[in-house]
């Protein structure tokens, strides 16, 4: 009963990260209509950044913080030439390769800078030996506090975009950029700001993976960002609420897999819910079909 419980609580924790990532990759659909998916890339450089900034003797909150930052800047980056010339175009569905394409080269840059091998990630608050008993159930201090940090951003992100100006802006373009921008909102900084927010909560769930792996290599964010792409589709794309309850659902299903049938069928799982999810229900858990008005 405790192994299972473990497992539970893991997959919760897990799961939770997913449901970040999910929620960064839903705020620029609502703004764009567009998905980053060279998203895990960002994830990967803002661990591997923090490394580097540790290595130079930076106090660990300032690593951290500027970690998370290049990953926010990066994702202007991505916007300005991967997304924003493509979206141009109409229907043109050419920011999924320039998005891919941007993933590819910063992998391919810090493979050339830091080596493609695995890099340690030093502990930054818990040791991967302090546990909490909880019930009789060996907790992992490290995944309590990657469970809390990852709830109370998602509630902060959520009640920002209900109660703030900025949030009620991104609803509004969200909705219809052309009556935002003729409403006097300035939809081209609400589309920046938004996937500066995507881009810090991307580093942000980088850094607490990499805190309980305890390395970061250059293909380190692709799996992760598959999975956030799998949490935010099987909840309903753009949905807080579907996006948690999809991140944990499947970080539970994974460990469950895992423990009890093989880690190499975990991720697979991933796929399965994908594909079951797409065929039955394409809007998601929580979303509702969108009708376009002709």
């Amino acid at each position: 009963m405790h192994f299972v419980l473990q497992l539970i609580f893991s997959g919760v924790c897990v799961g939770a990260v997913y449901a970040l990532i999910a929620m960064g990759l839903s705020l620029t659909f609502w703004t764009t209509r567009t998905l980053n998916f060279g998203q895990g890339s960002l994830l990967m450089t803002a661990s591997v950044a923090t490394v580097a900034l540790l290595g130079a003797g930076m106090p660990i909150a300032f690593a951290v913080l500027l970690g998370v930052l290049l990953a926010g800047g990066l994702m202007i980056v991505a916007e300005r030439i991967a997304i924003r010339p493509l979206l141009k175009a109409g229907d043109s569905m050419g920011w999924v390769v320039s998005t891919l394409g941007l993933g590819i080269f910063l992998q391919g840059f810090v493979s050339t800078v830091f080596g493609s091998q695995a890099i340690a990630f030093p502990s930054l608050v818990f040791d991967s030996l302090d546990f909490v008993d909880l019930a009789g159930v060996q907790v992992s201090s490290q995944y309590l506090a990657v469970l809390g940090l990852s709830l109370t951003l998602m509630v902060a992100m959520e009640l920002f975009l209900r109660r703030s100006a900025w949030g009620r802006a991104v609803r509004a373009v969200s909705h219809d950029a052309d009556a935002a921008a003729l409403a006097g909102i300035p939809v081209r900084r609400v589309i920046v700001l938004s996937f500066v927010a995507s881009g810090v909560l991307a580093g942000i769930a980088g850094v607490m993976v990499a805190q309980i792996t305890g390395t970061v290599d250059p293909g380190f964010g692709f799996n992760l960002m598959v999975l956030g792409f799998v949490a935010a589709v099987f909840g309903g794309m753009g949905n807080t609420a579907g996006a948690l309850v999809g991140g944990v659902s499947l970080g539970v299903i994974e460990k469950l897999v895992g423990g009890y049938v093989s880690t190499a069928a975990e991720h697979g799982m991933a796929f399965a819910i994908l594909m079951v999810i797409l065929a039955i229900r394409p809007q998601g858990l929580f979303g509702r079909k969108e009708f376009t008005k002709v």
